[in-house]
This record gives C-alpha cells, structure tokens and sequence, in this order.
C-alpha cells in the first residue's frame, strides 16, 4: 500500500487537542477522509474516521446515541448503562469506519500523515500561504476524467427529461438500458 497524497486542513484554534483534519489518497485510487491529527500526551496521532454507535429504544425501537439520555422519538427514559465497554474499561462511543489492520500499516500512516502535517504547519507560517485541502474534492483532480467523446455521451443520457428516459439508440438492445434488467 502506497500512500500517494496526503492533504491536511489546519484547525485553526490550535490550543485544542485536535490539530487538523486530513484525507489520504492510497495507490492513487482510493481516498479516506476525515482522519484526525490530534497532540496527546505522547506526542501526535491519527484518529481514523469513526461514527457515533446507537442502539434502539426498548419502548419504540427508535435509534438513539449511546450518551442520549431520552429517546429521540417517544421521550421515553434510556438505560444509563446500555453502552459496551472497551478493553479499558471506558464507554465505546464511536466506531472506526476504516482503518489500519496491524500495528505496522498503522506506524507507516501515521508517520507519512503527521509529516505532511508538520510541511503545511511550517507553509501556513509563510506569507501567502493557500491551504492545499479542498473540501470539495472537485472532479478534475483524478486523472482518469472521461474524455470530451464521455463526457457529452454521459451528459446527453444523464438528464432525461422530466423523469422520462430516453428510448434505445438504433441498434442498442432496449433491455440495456434498463434499470435491473437481467440482474435478478
């Protein structure tokens, strides 16, 4: 696995714990985003991107955060003690959305992520510094863009008309085209 682009956005209150958010590109092909730079006591890490766990209300069956207290649907009073513990013996709030398998993909993320941190910490104290981080991710930053022949072929079959799709092409099977066709 080979790291190719590591993009990092600064927080800017930097007295907090949590110092950037970044994404990664892996092998040029797929990208991970939200990844946490954070200072803990022993020096910097990655957080990996993560999502709140819920469980359901036993009154209504409503999902609800672990930490609510109430159900967000009926009111209805929530056990304090329905979330899991960790090895630690701490609540598990959130849960890894992807992340590294062992110890050693792990140290190789975090050294080339935390680098690219302390390159765009020393760049942003430079006069006219422009963060490189685009949220948007906008299309013509991959390579592999459809060529002007794709692109007019996909826009012309991508915007059917009040919700009515264009019918066959001459010589093209009508079944083609159509949605769940043969796929079941």
């Amino acid at each position: 696995m080979e790291i190719s682009e590591v993009k990092v956005k600064l927080m800017r209150h930097r007295s907090d714990r949590l110092k950037a958010f970044c994404s990664i590109t892996v092998d040029r092909e797929f990208v991970i985003r939200d990844l946490k730079i954070i200072e803990g006591t022993k020096g910097m890490f990655v957080a990996m991107p993560s999502r709140k766990i819920t469980d359901k209300c036993a009154t209504c069956g409503s999902k609800n955060h672990l930490k609510a207290k109430f159900c967000n649907e009926c009111g209805g009073r929530l056990d304090a003690t329905r979330a899991g513990l960790d090895i630690d013996g701490r609540v598990k709030l959130h849960a890894d959305i992807a992340h590294p398998i062992n110890s050693s993909c792990r140290e190789r993320m975090q050294a080339k992520i935390v680098d690219a941190y302390e390159e765009e910490l020393a760049a942003s104290r430079r006069p006219g510094y422009k963060p490189r981080y685009d949220d948007d991710f906008e299309e013509d930053e991959y390579d592999d863009s459809p060529s002007a022949d794709e692109s007019k072929k996909g826009a012309a079959s991508s915007s059917p008309s009040q919700g009515v799709s264009p019918g066959p092409k001459s010589g093209e099977d009508p079944q083609a085209n159509s949605f769940g066709a043969g796929i079941f």
